[in-house]
């Protein structure tokens, strides 16, 4: 399992200079990647609950989040290893053409480091305020995906979907990575396995409970022989809310919320349960993030160490 971390994109902590920071650490320390999530505004009266946290407020780190393409085209100028995640763009947001250029771009300028995870998003308030309907986003979607491959993939493009259409075209730069950076999928629903397999090169989870990792993992490699694929291509990712106590918090505690030792036996306990990647998020600790703290964490946990 790789491990990776993400870097500052929501709260007070979230700068231009502690972004910056993070990444060339990240890099310095021997993390695999850095990753970014997207939030386009904080419902005050929202339509529906975030699906971690049915009936509770949204976290309030969700006031202020920088834009995920912007910050991660920031630090690829600044870093030379560490590859650039994606957890994840919410693909209704953007239309094809539109991002398979910026993802594409962003891909050349990093020297094919991207890992691209999207997904169809929750929040009905954001969808008003982009102008798009809220229903039949899964169909949608599945059209985005293969649309995006085609820009990507195709000398000469042409899509007529129902949703989206691209005329005869040449669309220049391809990406880096051949034949394109790899695509997980997010999401909440069974359906996210299949698409996950059958349209994508894996699934990509935000916060799954440990318990839930090594079910995942199954369900998506019987969906990936179903669909012909070999399940051990597959990226499996999550992200893992962490927060450092001074002392053992015990057995019933919060997987990643405990001691360093802790923390430590459970990214072995992630790893063990057949996760590829793993990032630490330090974007929704209690009370906002303390870059200093996060970096002695970060050294703390290192994979070198």
């Amino acid at each position: 399992m790789k491990l990776g971390v993400a870097f500052p994109m929501a709260g007070a902590w979230a700068t231009p200079e502690n972004q910056i920071r993070v990444a060339q650490t990240a890099e310095a320390l021997g993390y695999h990647s850095v990753w970014v999530f997207q939030r386009l505004l904080y419902a005050l009266q929202p339509k529906c609950d975030y699906p971690p946290m049915p009936g509770q407020p949204w976290p309030k780190a969700f006031e202020r989040v920088f834009d995920p393409i912007v910050s991660l085209a920031y630090v690829a100028g600044a870093t030379k290893r560490v590859r650039l995640g994606t957890s994840v763009l919410i693909m209704p947001y953007y239309t094809p053409i539109l991002l398979a250029k910026q993802l594409a771009t962003l891909d050349v300028v990093s020297g094919g480091r991207l890992d691209v995870g999207l997904g169809i998003g929750w929040s009905e308030d954001e969808y008003d305020a982009v102008g798009v309907p809220f229903r039949r986003r899964g169909r949608r979607a599945d059209e985005f995906l293969r649309c995006l491959k085609a820009i990507w993939t195709d000398d000469v493009v042409e899509f007529a979907g129902e949703f989206y259409q691209v005329p005869r075209s040449k669309i220049e730069p391809k990406p880096v990575q051949k034949p394109h950076p790899p695509i997980t999928i997010g999401g909440y629903s069974p359906v996210v396995i299949t698409r996950a397999v059958t349209l994508g090169d894996g699934f990509n989870g935000g916060n799954v409970p440990l318990d839930r990792v090594a079910p995942i993992v199954v369900e998506l490699g019987e969906a990936a022989v179903a669909a012909k694929r070999d399940p051990a291509t597959l990226h499996i990712v999550t992200r893992g809310a962490f927060h450092v106590h001074d002392t053992r918090q015990g057995p019933t505690r919060r997987p990643l919320w405990g001691s360093l030792d802790e923390i430590r036996e459970d990214i072995g306990r992630y790893a063990a349960a057949g996760l590829t990647d793993l990032f630490l998020e330090a974007n929704f600790q209690p009370g906002g993030a303390s870059l200093d703290r996060v970096l002695g964490h970060l050294e703390a946990l290192a994979p070198s160490r």
